[in-house]
């Protein structure tokens, strides 16, 4: 063989070699593959088979995880109200749901300890339109696989009900262990923390001092801190620096100003009767009452039993008796041609609907024309607690239609030497004698009213009587009049009151609710994120005499509120709504605030406290728009000097025109209680930020104060910076701001004819020293873009 023939030879055996090699490598990759997947596999069946299991043992709870699905699912069948019960059965109550059926004798909704032979797991898991429940034309969706499976597993261990949890009285459990004690301040973080934890989430990192600042005055003031608060509090020395700025604050009296926003949604407050004429009314020095209680500190407990019951505790004052106003803000006609006791019975039952809803976070209005579906609220409870509010002196209707009054009987006049005496929080430079509707009784039997209706009373009486079901009524400690009520519902055993308040305090830091729907503790209203943390918060509120500030310093000094708000990818994929807290969140502030924020870093606020409301800007031809014709409200007249600087608080709410500017911003209507205000983003609101002229005339002011004074422009830029937004610029920021502002003095250099016309907005004074007038229009259009920045009227 030749060299050449024996060296091809090698080649095809090599070849052929390397081939095999190849066969049995890639046989041995996929036995391997075939391995790992089959490996993979069986550890996927047995830890799904061990999560199962774990599951299957897992307690499943009648009020978190069984109750939510009948509420949507069931009760409008077989729930609380009676007069719709389908069968006879009814799911809300155990002794009736094990009963034997009405209409299949021998058979069982529910058999406790065996679904196999519950009747209720028959009728969900069939697809039988005959048999399925919800029956198909309830166009209720069919139960899913997961939610049949719980109710199995409810039934084979028991089916324990549960007393619902918003009725049970709130119980200081014992602090959780955490593995992270260095971050907790107080015990709110003790109870998010643990939550966190069993998440596997970590908090975040402590928000910059700037932050911590912004956050606080927007908190417990409603207010941006000025210049040099911010200045001096962002060099204050010491470790308790922060708490000795809480403390500062909550002794301002914009305190009592910024949770009054709360309490005026809560009670439905407005300037106005509300329907067609919608007159001019004086209930404000009720709203100066409520600032006053605020700022000097009145225990929770009190405040509400004044406004409750003011006008029957022994030796009632006026301020006792002003005090009731909270239940007068509703509607009132004044028109010609009504039915009197038809607007009397409407007036009663919005005061029932808001003592529920403010008070005690129940819906009980539900239950106005016939038994609650979903809460344990029948018909005659609700007509039992309508009528405290029912022998009332009020009247329907009261006057001559051509003669509108400030108050409606009963009234409280208030003289010139009240004011200077007990009322002297009531701030009024009027010499005239104020009056205000408020309440008082008469003698009155109230009757169940058919299906709500004013004309169609029963024959059935019933005497005044508290929400049993959530607490009994004794009436040998409470009388059956409003006092009694305000004892009961302020007697610590009551489940709710505290529980309530808390909710909102917490409602007006976060954004949200520990209890999301805070107007709804029935069936059909969230459970709470942290239950044990709002009943922690909700006892120690008690034992601290229900003592307000206490309870928001306790929460604004936690270091759960004093986290970051910067969002992480773990956050945005896990955690999106930030119900754990594992960061602070960003909203924007409500529209007073937003105006108070305008006008507080421009220097143009008027810091007066209470009085009168007052007309600031308003666009042409909004309440001619809406009018009758008739009244002092026919058309819009505004107001002018400091009066157009006022706080939000005190804008002029008419019912049938809402201040547009605010109402852009989603504040309350006013028209019922409301107990937490929509959040919205729009163009209208953008719109509004660039043209409005409040916002215009803020940016002018503070453009000729800065003006002034003798520093470069880019000095003057950082500061109006850090005046708006509460914080130094980066050097990004500041080095377009500048250039804009720069090439804005420029143009205005070029183009002086501009120059008065934009430094004419508003009817605030110009200053009498000389300024530079091309660099102040262009500085006031670099601080409309400040005010126009998100994080200008952002808490975050």
């Amino acid at each position: 063989m030749s060299l050449n023939g024996l060296q091809e030879k090698c080649i095809l055996i090599n070849s052929q070699e390397f081939k095999l090699d190849f066969i049995f490598m890639r046989r041995k990759i996929i036995i391997v593959f075939i391995l790992l997947s089959v490996a993979g596999l069986s550890y996927g069946v047995y830890h799904f088979s061990t999560e199962k299991k774990e599951s299957a043992n897992e307690l499943v709870s009648y009020n978190k995880d069984i109750r939510p699905i009948l509420s949507d699912k069931c009760f409008t069948c077989h729930g609380p109200d009676a007069s719709k019960v389908k069968a006879g059965l009814r799911l809300d109550l155990p002794a009736r749901a094990f009963a034997e059926l009405e209409k299949n004798k021998g058979h069982y909704a529910i058999v406790p300890g065996a679904p196999e032979k519950s009747e209720l797991i028959a009728r969900i898991e069939s697809n039988d339109p005959k048999v399925m429940m919800p029956v198909p034309e309830s166009h209720l969706t069919k139960l899913t696989l997961e939610e049949i499976a719980l109710f199995k597993r409810w039934i084979k261990q028991g089916a324990k009900y549960e007393k619902h949890w918003a009725f049970e009285a709130p119980k200081k459990t014992a602090l959780p262990e955490v593995s992270k004690t260095s971050w907790v301040s107080n015990e709110i973080d003790k109870f998010v923390l643990h939550k966190m934890e069993q998440k596997d989430f970590s908090p975040s990192e402590e928000a910059t001092r700037e932050t911590l600042i912004k956050r606080s005055y927007a908190d417990i003031l409603g207010l941006a801190p000025s210049y040099e608060e911010l200045n001096y509090w962002r060099n204050a020395a010491g470790d308790n620096w922060y708490s000795q700025m809480i403390d500062k604050l909550l002794q301002k009296p914009a305190y009592g100003e910024k949770l009054a926003v709360l309490w005026m949604d809560l009670a439905r407050y407005s300037d106005s009767y509300g329907f067609q004429d919608d007159n001019i009314r004086s209930q404000w020095p009720w709203r100066d009452w409520v600032i006053y209680a605020f700022n000097k500190n009145m225990p929770y407990d009190k405040f509400l039993t004044n406004q409750i019951a003011g006008d029957l505790l022994p030796n009632a004052t006026k301020e006792n008796i002003l005090a009731t106003a909270f239940f007068r803000n509703h509607k009132y006609t004044e028109e010609g041609g009504v039915i009197e006791e038809e607007y009397r019975v409407s007036y009663n039952i919005d005061k029932t609907k808001t003592y529920g809803k403010a008070v005690l976070g129940v819906t009980i209005e539900c239950a106005q024309c016939h038994d609650h579906k979903y809460d344990p609220f029948s018909h005659k409870d609700y007509y039992q607690l309508y009528a405290f509010f029912n022998i009332s002196k009020e009247k329907g209707f009261e006057g001559d239609v051509s003669v509108s009054t400030m108050a409606k009987n009963p009234k409280l006049f208030i003289s010139k030497e009240d004011r200077n005496n007990l009322l002297s929080f009531i701030n009024t430079i009027d010499t005239n004698k104020l009056e205000v509707s408020v309440m008082g009784d008469t003698s009155r039997p109230t009757y169940i009213l058919s299906r709500g209706s004013y004309d169609a009373p029963t024959t059935i009486e019933v005497k005044p009587t508290a929400l049993e079901s959530i607490m009994p009524y004794d009436t040998s400690k409470y009388a059956r009049n409003r006092l009694g009520l305000a004892q009961w519902t302020t007697n610590k055993k009551n489940p709710l009151t505290a529980r309530v308040f808390v909710n909102f305090i917490w409602q007006e830091i976060f954004g949200k609710g520990i209890v999301k729907t805070s107007g709804d503790y029935g069936l059909q209203g969230e459970l709470p994120s942290h239950p044990e943390l709002l009943d922690w918060l909700a006892v120690d509120f008690m034992e601290h005499n229900w003592d307000i500030k206490y309870l928001i310093k306790k929460i604004v000094t936690s270091s759960t509120y004093r986290q970051s708000s910067e969002m992480s990818s773990k956050h945005m994929e896990k955690d999106p709504e930030n119900a754990l807290y594992s960061r602070a969140p960003r909203i924007r502030y409500k529209a007073e605030i937003v105006r108070d924020f305008i006008l507080g870093t421009s220097g143009l606020l008027n810091t007066k406290i209470g009085g009168p409301s007052v007309k600031p800007y308003q666009p042409k031809g909004v309440w001619e728009s809406t009018t009758s014709g008739r009244g002092v409200l026919a058309s819009y007249k505004q107001d002018h000097g400091d009066d157009i600087y006022r706080r939000g608080l005190y804008t002029f709410i008419k019912l049938t025109a809402p201040p547009p500017s605010m109402m852009i911003f989603d504040a309350s209507n006013r028209d019922q209680c409301e107990a937490k205000r929509a959040s919205t983003n729009t163009p209208l609101q953008a719109l509004t930020m660039l043209n409005d002229p409040t916002i215009l005339e803020a940016s002018r002011v503070l453009a000729e104060k800065i003006s002034l004074k003798k520093q470069s422009l880019e000095d003057k830029v950082q500061q109006a910076f850090e005046t708006i937004i509460i914080r130094a610029p980066n050097r990004f920021e500041k080095n377009k701001l500048t250039d804009y502002c720069e090439k804005q003095t420029d143009y205005f250099k070029k183009n002086p004819s501009l120059i008065k016309s934009t430094l004419g907005v508003g009817e605030y004074a110009h200053p009498k020293a000389q300024y530079n007038e091309a660099e102040t229009a262009a500085l006031m259009k670099t601080i409309l873009i400040m005010y126009n920045l998100e994080e200008a009227i952002t808490k975050s």
